[in-house]
Order: structure tokens, then sequence, then C-alpha cells
């Protein structure tokens, strides 16, 4: 049973920092390419950044290059998410998730093209 658990969320002031981590079990994590999503209230699920399997590859959405950092550390199971410089749109839900099949060449912003998915961590962003 694939399990991924965020943490890291919190209260924060505009311009500030956080580090979201996301462990993994349940399959062979060095395997799969992992993403980061957010939801806001009221939005549809939003791309924040992927990751290969490798941690060669990332891929972000536009208005998060330059601020957030995607990163994996295979050894631990655990895949991160530095937020850096972060502004009150910022706020939302974020979730991590795993790819559907292993060793994909490609990165996906799709939310289809993710099978698990954690249970959510929450960051607010005060102005």
């Amino acid at each position: 049973q694939v399990q991924l658990v965020e943490y890291g969320g919190g209260l924060v002031q505009a311009g500030g920092s956080l580090r979201l981590s996301c462990a993994a079990s349940g399959r062979t994590f060095s395997n799969y390419a992992m993403g980061w999503f957010r939801q806001a209230p009221g939005k549809e699920r939003e791309f924040v950044a992927a990751i290969s399997w490798s941690g060669g590859s990332t891929y972000y959405a536009d208005s998060m290059k330059g601020r957030f950092t995607i990163s994996r550390d295979n050894a631990k199971n655990t895949v991160y998410l530095q937020m850096n410089s972060l502004k009150p749109e910022d706020t939302a839900v974020y979730y991590c998730s795993m790819r559907s099949y292993p060793l994909l060449s490609g990165l996906s912003s799709r939310v289809t093209s993710y099978d698990y998915w954690g249970q959510g961590t929450q960051v607010t962003v005060s102005s």
C-alpha cells in the first residue's frame, strides 16, 4: 500500500520561506517521478513542480520558477519542495504525488498522470 505523508506546512509572512517534505512508502520510491500540486479554496488543483525518478530533471509551473525548488533524496524516500519569496497567493493546501508508472522519461503537470496522493499540508502566507 503506497503512502505519501507531507509535512512542513504552516503560517509564514510574505517574503518568507518554507520547506515541505513528503515521505513515501509502499513502492520502490527511486523508480517513480514525483510531483507537487496545490489547491486553494474554490480553485482547481494546480501543478507546482515535478522531478524525475533519478532527480536529474525538474519541471516547474511558470509562476513558481525561480522561487520554488523541488528535490529528492532516494535514500530517504523523500521529496522536498523549498519555497522562497512566498506570496499571499501561494496560500493553499500542498499535495505531493507519485507517478503512475515507473522509470518514465518525461515529466507531467497533469493531475491524471499521478496515481497516489498525500493528505496535503496547509501553507498560509500572510501579507
